[in-house]
């Protein structure tokens, strides 16, 4: 079998980062080179709201070398991403063209579920132990340097993620110029992250046992070659992650920079970056900390990897996805009895009519995901809903999923119960900037029409929540959908309602549902 050279590329907030890799079926994955350049990119961000002409120019410059690198090892496929930094400047669609201009890479800035989402792969790639791990308690903590997520796995099962202001660059940054002695400097640190673990703490760990905690990110990677203690076997128990907290904790800047031989713009994010994942591991109550040396470019590459059926994961991602969305709508008091079957009318009419609407496997995640959040808005107005379920949706990160297909999802809740208007299908979303494809507004549009004249269709045969066609058959019958129920009972409600939703499904799609109800012999 042919090997494959693959680069995937970081453009984070203080380095850009570049690794080849070695990708073949038989193999795997394997990491042959990596080049880091450090470059504050997160410093302009944070504090000026945009990037810099001259961090612009460096970074172009730098890439500019990444691409020589890519070429002497025959790097053909690649992607490259970008993180919290462009995420956040107000000047990032200039940055990717000058990039794009300059270099010839094409960067997708992702959103920070999406972030997380692919280092999870790259722990599951790198060892078999990633599923007997999370059958217990298990919290993941990603600290990066804009952000940091925490992510509790219980049974095999995502139990939530939620992302926490606590980067140690934007730590950093809000400490800056406040002169303190290094006790009271650390003090500060502790008590900003206490801050926004408090909430946490109260709304996610409640009467939860944590046993294991992996922690993954470019900050405790560095952290662990530099703890002085017997690392071999990835692991360092509270007792060992305390001392080193300890020692660190009463250097100065200096001295971090002499002891752990780094400049004096990395020195100050050592000490927040050890900060949080003590402070993690002490509210959670985990006796084995986890570390298994990943970072972004390597989950890059499992993601290009698996997408291109080069490797296969043992773990279900996408379960974790659909877990994180029907977590969402537990906490939002969503009707679980309607959802399910909800969800089982909706993809019986998607697999139905496949070779009228051309979508695929995502998409059909993405109708699931609408069909699980349909009714969230309900907990904040009965009467505006959709509004309200839209504003949720958006306002939530669901691990997995971009922030394009976030609106794709928070839009077809909306107009599950309003006209739908093609002219006025808004999105937040610079086309471009996420992956899309061949994807353009009219067509994200359609996309969205598609779905939502499904989960219209589906929603108005539980119009009562009865589950009365619990027992349906669905085929296409001379040019209709042809949907047999051998409920006996009353069925006016569901199909007046069915009769409404079946005008615009044949507008989408070009075929007529039809409901029909067997007789009594």
């Amino acid at each position: 079998m042919a090997v494959k050279m693959f680069a995937a590329i970081e453009i984070g907030s203080f380095a850009l980062e570049l690794g080849i890799y070695e990708i073949s079926e038989k193999t795997g994955i394997r990491c042959v080179d990596s080049v880091r350049h450090v470059i504050s990119l997160g410093n302009d961000t944070f504090s000026e709201g945009k990037i810099s002409y001259g961090l612009a120019d460096e970074m172009c410059s730098v890439l500019e070398d990444f691409t020589g690198i890519m070429k002497t090892y025959r790097a053909r496929e690649y992607r490259a991403y970008g993180t919290t930094a462009l995420r956040e400047a107000k000047n990032s669609q200039v940055i990717l063209e000058q990039i794009r201009v300059r270099t010839g890479l094409k960067v997708r800035i992702i959103s920070n579920s999406e972030q997380r989402f692919i280092s999870y792969k790259a722990i599951a790639l790198k060892t078999g132990e990633f599923n007997r791990i999370i059958q217990k308690g298990t919290a993941i903590v990603d600290v990066g340097f804009g952000s940091a997520q925490i992510s509790l796995f219980d049974k095999d099962t995502l139990v939530t993620t939620q992302s926490l202001p606590l980067g140690t660059l934007r730590i950093s940054s809000q400490l800056a110029r406040i002169p303190a002695s290094v006790k009271d400097h650390c003090l500060h640190i502790e008590e900003i992250v206490d801050n926004e673990l408090l909430t946490f703490r109260k709304m996610y760990l409640k009467d939860r046992h944590i046993d294991n905690l992996i922690g993954i990110g470019t900050n405790i990677a560095y952290l662990m070659r530099q703890l002085g203690m017997n690392t071999a076997a990835d692991r360092a128990d509270a007792a060992a992650m305390e001392v080193f907290y300890k020692r660190l904790s009463q250097m100065t800047l200096d001295q971090i920079e002499e002891n752990f031989s780094v400049n004096s713009e990395y020195a100050p994010l050592l000490l927040p970056a050890a900060a949080v994942y003590r402070r993690v591991m002490e509210a959670t109550g985990a006796s084995q900390f986890w570390i298994p040396g990943i970072g972004l470019c390597d989950g890059i590459a499992a993601e290009y990897a698996s997408s291109s059926r080069l490797i296969r994961f043992n773990h279900n991602f996408e379960n974790d996805i659909l877990a994180a969305a029907r977590n969402m709508a537990k906490r939002y008091k969503c009707h679980a009895g309607h959802n399910q079957t909800l969800e089982q009318y909706a993809l019986s009419i998607f697999d139905a009519t496949r070779k009228f609407h051309g979508m695929g496997a995502r998409e059909r995640l993405l109708l699931q995901i609408a069909v699980t959040l349909h009714s969230c808005g309900k907990f904040i107005s009965i009467r505006n809903s959709n509004e309200s379920s839209y504003n949720l949706i958006m306002s939530t990160e669901i691990i997995g999923l971009s922030h394009l297909e976030r609106e794709i999802i928070a839009n077809v809740v909306r107009y599950n119960i309003r006209d739908f208007d093609y002219d006025m299908i808004q999105l937040e979303t610079h086309i471009g900037e996420e992956n899309t494809g061949d994807l353009n507004v009219g067509a994200i549009t359609i996309l969205i029409a598609k779905l939502t004249a499904i989960l219209r269709l589906a929603n108005s045969m539980d119009k009562t929540h009865k589950v009365k066609m619990q027992d349906c058959r669905m085929a296409i019958r001379e040019g209709e959908l042809v949907i047999t129920t051998g409920y006996t009972g009353d069925l006016a409600l569901e199909r007046a309602s069915f009769e409404q939703k079946a005008d615009f499904f044949e507008e989408i799609f070009g075929i007529r549902p039809v409901l029909k109800q067997k007789r009594r012999v």
